[in-house]
This record gives C-alpha cells, structure tokens and sequence, in this order.
C-alpha cells in the first residue's frame, strides 16, 4: 500500500468519527470504561499475587511438642521430620523463644506475659519450611500423626481464605471483562454500521469507478482502531497517575499492616501498553464485523 493511499485512509477513518457525533462518544465511553476496569483489576491481581507470594515464602509449619517429651524423645522427632521428603528446613523452637516472640508481637500490651515467664506454659516447637509453599499442608499432615507432636499450625485459615479470595477475584474480573469487551465491540461495530449506511451511495459510486474493496474497507478499519486507541488513553492516564499518586501517598502505611504495594514503575507501562493493544484489537475487531455483515462490495 503506498503511503499517499494510506494517508487517505487515515484521513477518511478520522473524518467518520466526528460524522458519527454520540455514537462515536458512546463507543470511546465503553472502551474506555472497559479499559479502566481491565487495567484497575490488573493492578489488584498484581498487588494481590506479590502479596500471596509473599504470604507464601513467609508460610512455615510450627510442631508443637509433648511438654512430656523428654530431649532424646524429641531429637528422636527431630530426626524424623528431617527425614520426612520434601521438608526443606527444621529449626528448634524453645518454649522460651516462643515467649519471647509472643510478647514482641503484641508490643506493649506483651508486657502483661512476662509474669508467667518462670511458669511458662508454652510447648517447645520446630519450625518447618517445606521445600514449595504448595507442599505444606500435605507435610503439616504427616508430621502432625508423628510421635510426641501435640499439634501443628501453619496459620492454614488466613492462606486458604487468601488463595479463595485471590481466585475468586480473577473470575470475578474476568467474566466483567468479558462482558464490557463485546459490549464495546458491539457499539463499535454499530459506530461502523451508520457511517457505513450514511456513505452508502458514496460507496456505489466508488465501487462503480472502479475502487477496489480493500480501497473502500480500509478507512472504517482505521475508525475502528483510532476508536479502541483513543479509548485506551484516559484510562492510561488516570491508571498512572492515580496509583502513582496512591503508591507516594499511601505506600508506607500499607507496609505497617504487612502489605507493600508494587512500585508503579515498570508495571504501570506494561499495563499502558497492553491497553493500548485491547483497545486496538477491539476496535479493528469490531469494525471487521460491522463491514462483513453490512459493507456489500
């Protein structure tokens, strides 16, 4: 294609959206709104698997001894749990490290511990890490049936509800995307459908000259793709600006509830682009349907 007809094209599909007026607004309005969920539930699940990534390389398993268990009974436990596949780590955890951890986790309100540090009720533990976080449970398991173990915990109600949530929040995401992405193709497609029945005659006549089809389909594919482009921008600017602006105001005190937000940077532009190839392919999609079923050349 010479670059005076592509020219012409361009020119063409720019002109069709200000003859099409408030269909155009409306078909910019859906993508743009599409656009702004998609990049929104992007940063969620972003920000929601660094945190579940986190939560997981943080995740060990505490087994808790018999206060009856004698030293050899529980180097005798110890052994065991290390030879138990996949277990990556055993540390030992005296009862009065435990204590010790209690109190600094509940900061001056752990004070009120420290009068039973002489009669410390606490069971001596081994910490566990498993060599994948996935494998936790499963070795939680074996290790709980094992001799001298009172219990286990590995905090498995906080990670289940976490996982439940983060792959509920992906369907969730993806059935609204799904929904807005046909419902700005159909108003594309739409957009499509009345410059092409406002131009019919022009058409004709076209056609009659001698234009080919291509020559004739090109400038409603361009409307679409500058549709779906300029869909695209605002929800990029909004998207940079408004999670920047979170991420400086607000970074710092989402870290104090063990939660930090992922820098903007590079994540933002990778977000902008892939916007930018949704909406292109919306809008070329949706005028690609519209001319199929409605341009008769």
């Amino acid at each position: 294609m010479k670059f005076r007809t592509l020219g012409r094209h361009v020119k063409e599909g720019t002109k069709n959206l200000g003859r099409n007026g408030w269909m155009t607004f409306a078909s910019i309005s859906a993508v743009t709104v599409m656009l702004l969920v998609v990049g929104a539930f992007l940063l969620l699940i972003l920000n929601a698997n660094n945190f579940a990534s986190s939560v997981e390389d943080d995740v060990e398993i505490r087994a808790y001894i018999e206060l009856t268990a004698t030293p050899e009974q529980q180097e005798e436990l110890r052994t065991q749990i290390e030879n138990t596949p996949n277990v990556e780590s055993v540390t030992f955890l005296s009862k009065d490290e435990g204590l010790d951890q209690l109190i600094d986790s509940l900061n001056e309100a752990g004070s009120a511990f420290e009068s039973i540090r002489e009669e410390n009720p606490l069971n001596d533990a081994f910490i566990v890490r498993a060599a994948s976080p996935q494998l936790t449970e499963s070795i939680s398991q074996q290790i709980d049936e094992m001799p001298y173990v009172e219990s286990t915990n590995y905090g498995q109600d906080f990670v289940e509800r976490l996982f439940a949530f983060t792959d509920l929040a992906r369907t969730i995401g993806v059935i609204l995307i799904v929904g807005m992405m046909f419902t700005a193709m159909f108003l594309i497609a739409n957009t499509i459908k009345i410059t092409i029945i406002a131009r019919k005659r022009e058409i004709q006549i076209m056609k009659l000259v001698g234009a080919t089809n291509g020559f004739i389909r090109w400038p409603f594919f361009v409307e679409g793709l500058l549709l779906g482009v300029v869909g695209s921008l605002i929800p990029i600017v909004v998207l940079g600006f408004g999670y920047s602006y979170l991420y400086s105001a607000y970074g710092s005190q989402f870290e104090t509830l063990f939660f930090s937000l992922l820098t903007p940077f590079p994540y933002i532009w990778q977000i902008a682009a892939l916007l930018v190839g949704i909406g292109a392919f919306i809008g070329v999609w949706g005028s690609v349907m519209s001319v199929r079923k409605f341009l008769k050349v």
